[in-house]
C-alpha cells in the first residue's frame, strides 16, 4: 500500500462532470490499494470572479480581508469532491487549511507555509477515509485566513505530500506533462520525461505555468518526486525529481517566456553608497518582488538603474519608485509595462560553452533587441518587447533542435 498525494488544479474541477470525473479517479487511486488525500484548487474562472468583485469594491483592498474573500473558492470544490466520493460509497472528509490545519506566516496574499499538522489526516487514513484538502489556504498563528498566492494549490499538495512522508505526489492539471515549450505556441513542443528540480525550479519561476515555484522548491528541499500529469487521459507525464548524470546530455531542455512583467528605469541617480539600498529596501518593505537588475554607471557621477517586477504589482511599484527617487535626488523614473522575458534552460549549459552566444545570434537575426540579460548556471534570461515573444519562443525552440524527440533519459 502507498501513499498518494494527488492535485487538481482549477480547469481540472471546473464542472459539475469534472469534478465527477476526478472522483472517479481518486476512487480508481484507492482501489488500486493505496491512501489516497486529494488536494484541490477553486473551480475555474472562480478567484478571478472573487478578485474582480474585491477590486469594484475598492482600489486597495485590505490584503487580509482579500485573503478571507479568495479562499472561499476552494471550499466549494472540496465539499462537492466530498459529496461525490461519498455518494459513490467511499469514506470522504474535506478539510480546510485550518482545520489540518496548515500554519503559514502572516504575509497575506503570499503567505509561506511553516507547519502541516498531520495528526487528524493520519486518524482519518487508518480508518479508510479519503482526505480531501483545500489548496492555496491556511491559517496564521493568530486564526487568520491566509492564502499562498496564485497557484499555491501546488505548493499545498507538495507541503502535504512532505509532511506525511507521500510516496509520490501526483499533479493533475489541463497538460500532460512539462514540455520543451508552450505547445500553444510551438505545436511540435516535445514532453518531457524527466526533469530535474533545478530545470523544473527556473522553468517554474521563468513563466511555464504548469507548477508553481514554491511547490518545486518544497519538493527538491524534502525530496518529494512530483509527477505532472493530464486529469483528462492516463498518459504517462514528466516526473520532477532529483538530478542524473542522463540530464546534463542535453543541453537545452526546454524554452520558457513570461509576460506577467514590466520594467523600471530610475535615471541618473546618485553613484554612492548606500542608494541601492535606499532604493529598494521600500519595494522590499511593500512586498514586491524585484527581479532582473542592470546598472549603468556613467562618467558623471551618476547612474541609471534598471529592474523588473511582476506587471501585477507594477502600479504600487511605480508609486514607492517614484517616491523614492525625489528623496535620493533622481532625475526621473520612466517605465514599460510591454515587455517579455524569454529564457532557456539547461542543466547541460553547466559543461558547454557558447549557448548564450547562439541564443543573441538567433534573436538577432529576427530584429529583435535585448533590452536585459540575465544568467545563471542553468539559464539564460532575455528582456524584448512583448510583440516578439511568439517570433522569439518559436526560433529559439527550432534552433536548440527541441522538436525533434522527447526529451528524456536514455
Amino acid at each position: 500500500m502507498a501513499l498518494v498525494v494527488q492535485k487538481y488544479g482549477g480547469t481540472s474541477v471546473g464542472s459539475v462532470e469534472r469534478i465527477r470525473n476526478v472522483a472517479r479517479r481518486v476512487a480508481k487511486t484507492y482501489d488500486d490499494g493505496n491512501d489516497v488525500v486529494v488536494v484541490v484548487s477553486a473551480m475555474s474562472g472562480e478567484t478571478n470572479k472573487l478578485v474582480s468583485l474585491a477590486n469594484e469594491m475598492c482600489d486597495f483592498p485590505s490584503e487580509r480581508e482579500f485573503d478571507v474573500l479568495v479562499a472561499t473558492g476552494e471550499q466549494v470544490t472540496i465539499s462537492l469532491l466530498a459529496m461525490c466520493l461519498q455518494s459513490m460509497g467511499y469514506q470522504a472528509k474535506s478539510y480546510l487549511g485550518s482545520q489540518i490545519p496548515i500554519i503559514t506566516d502572516s504575509d497575506f496574499t503570499r503567505a509561506r507555509i511553516e507547519r502541516i499538522g498531520d495528526k487528524k489526516i493520519r486518524e482519518d487514513l487508518k480508518n479508510g477515509t479519503i482526505i480531501v484538502v483545500a489548496g492555496f489556504q491556511g491559517v496564521d498563528r493568530d486564526g487568520n485566513v491566509t492564502t499562498l498566492g496564485r497557484g499555491g494549490s501546488d505548493t499545498s499538495a507538495v507541503a502535504v505530500a512532505a509532511a506525511l512522508k507521500a510516496d509520490v505526489c501526483e499533479i493533475f492539471t489541463d497538460v500532460d506533462g512539462v514540455y520543451t515549450t508552450d505547445p500553444r505556441i510551438v505545436p511540435e513542443a516535445a514532453k518531457i520525461e524527466k526533469i530535474s528540480y533545478d530545470e523544473m525550479l527556473e522553468m517554474a519561476s521563468l513563466g511555464a505555468k504548469v507548477l508553481q515555484t514554491r511547490s518545486v522548491e518544497f519538493a527538491k528541499k524534502y525530496g518529494v518526486d512530483v509527477h505532472v500529469r493530464s486529469s483528462f487521459n492516463d498518459n504517462p507525464g514528466t516526473l520532477v525529481t532529483k538530478e542524473d548524470e542522463d540530464m546534463e546530455t542535453v543541453l537545452v531542455s526546454g524554452i520558457t517566456y513570461n509576460k506577467d512583467e514590466s520594467k523600471i528605469s530610475v535615471l541618473r541617480v546618485p553613484d554612492k553608497p548606500g542608494i541601492a539600498s535606499a532604493l529598494f529596501s521600500p519595494l522590499s518593505a511593500a512586498g514586491i518582488t524585484v527581479d532582473m537588475i542592470i546598472q549603468n554607471v556613467s562618467t558623471d557621477g551618476s547612474t541609471d538603474l534598471t529592474f523588473t517586477v511582476p506587471r501585477g504589482d507594477f502600479k504600487k511599484a511605480l508609486k514607492t519608485v517614484e517616491e523614492t527617487a525625489r528623496e535620493i535626488g533622481a532625475a526621473g523614473v520612466n517605465s514599460d509595462e510591454h515587455i517579455a522575458k524569454i529564457s532557456i534552460v539547461g542543466v547541460g549549459m553547466r559543461s558547454h560553452s557558447g549557448v548564450a552566444s547562439k541564443m543573441f545570434q538567433v534573436l538577432a537575426a529576427e530584429g529583435i533587441n535585448i533590452q536585459m540579460i540575465s544568467t545563471s548556471e542553468i539559464k539564460i534570461s532575455c528582456v524584448i518587447d512583448a510583440k516578439y515573444t511568439e517570433l522569439a519562443v518559436r526560433v529559439l525552440h527550432e534552433a536548440f533542435e527541441l522538436a525533434k524527440k522527447d526529451i528524456k533519459a536514455e
